[in-house]
């Protein structure tokens, strides 16, 4: 008989360790995401964040401008011009409850759903290539998807997701990678 009650016992402990996993699941903002979309909707117009959609003429046009300056044209700009869609969320605390969102895992939650979709983190050599971490999705060489996490510079607890689609090659997200934070202060990181 006195195997039940431990029984018992070790059943409450699962089903409590299972409910913890699943609040914990949910990320900071209450609500599990899943996929990268629903990460954007469910923190779009939250105070501290900041949507941004990158069209086709502005990546022309920092195409033209930017790559110029910084690759002499060609590999930046074939990137860029590879681009269908691109968003960015970022997240700069503003106030305390914001900075509470910020130490529950926000990057936690990011990297979850970037693991759920099965984005492959991307090695681009050099610790110092990018301030972002990269991951892709496609098949060998080709690259569909293109997912980064990082923070903007200067800014404390801040977090950014850029979701990229497009036809890349494996180089052109390295190459694109390397310059994704000045792009994303180019375009507006969320005053």
């Amino acid at each position: 008989m006195p195997k039940r009650p431990i029984f018992l016992l070790a059943s409450f402990f699962i089903v409590c360790l299972l409910l913890l996993a699943g609040c914990r699941a949910s990320g900071p903002g209450g609500g599990q995401t899943r996929t990268v979309a629903a990460f954007f909707k469910k923190y779009e117009g939250q105070p501290g964040f900041h949507t941004t959609a990158w069209s086709a003429d502005l990546l022309q046009r920092l195409a033209l401008v930017k790559a110029a300056k910084l690759l002499g044209g060609s590999d930046l700009s074939n990137a860029i011009t590879s681009i269908r869609s691109a968003r960015v969320i970022s997240f700069a605390p503003t106030t305390a409850a914001a900075r509470d969102l910020a130490q529950q895992g926000l990057r936690q939650e990011a990297a979850g759903v970037l693991q759920s979709e099965k984005y492959t983190a991307l090695s681009l050599g050099a610790p110092a290539a990018s301030s972002y971490q990269v991951s892709t999705r496609g098949s060998g060489d080709k690259v569909t998807e293109f997912a980064a996490t990082g923070q903007l510079p200067d800014a404390a607890d801040s977090f950014v997701l850029v979701a990229v689609d497009g036809n890349f090659s494996r180089s052109e997200v390295e190459v694109l990678s390397k310059y994704l934070p000045a792009l994303v202060q180019a375009t507006g990181k969320g005053d």
